[in-house]
């Protein structure tokens, strides 16, 4: 069985490369960030990306939906509410498109972050209708019937 030319393979060895903040977003201490994206989708609405960072206190806007899973180290994030929130490694958070978080990194932390651009609503309903109208015809992403339906 020959593999698809679009999976890619890697190992955990990432490159990451710094990043700036932008202006104005730090708020305390002098963070350092880095990051590597590890994949991106073909339709450019999702990638994954490991990102760190030093110690420092920072705002952090959203222009995507991302989930979080904390690799290494440990970081408080204050939500727009001020609800204080302690993450360390294992731990996930979501921020939706929209949100701002403050950040408040001790000493060090790592992260891998699934971002997402959500489809505009028209678009994501004609989506949905479309994944509808494959499921009642039984058509599979070729077109072609799937296996056993009639």
């Amino acid at each position: 069985m020959e593999l698809s030319s679009d999976i890619k393979f890697g190992n955990v060895q990432v490159d990451l490369k710094f990043c700036a903040f932008e202006p104005g977003w730090v708020l305390e201490g002098n963070p350092v960030s880095r990051n590597c994206t590890l994949s991106s989708s073909k339709d450019g609405f999702a990638s994954t990306v490991v990102w760190d960072c030093t110690a420092g206190r920072f705002n952090w806007f959203y222009a995507f939906d991302e989930s979080v899973y904390i690799l290494e180290g440990s970081v408080v994030i204050k939500d727009e509410a001020g609800v204080v929130h302690t993450l360390s490694a294992g731990d996930t958070i979501f921020f939706p498109l929209g949100a701002r978080a403050e950040w408040t990194v001790a000493t060090y932390v790592r992260k891998v972050a699934f971002c997402r651009n959500p489809l505009p609503p028209p678009i994501h309903f004609a989506n949905r209708v479309y994944g509808r109208l494959k499921r009642t015809f039984g058509l599979g992403s070729t077109g072609a019937p799937l296996l056993g339906a009639s």
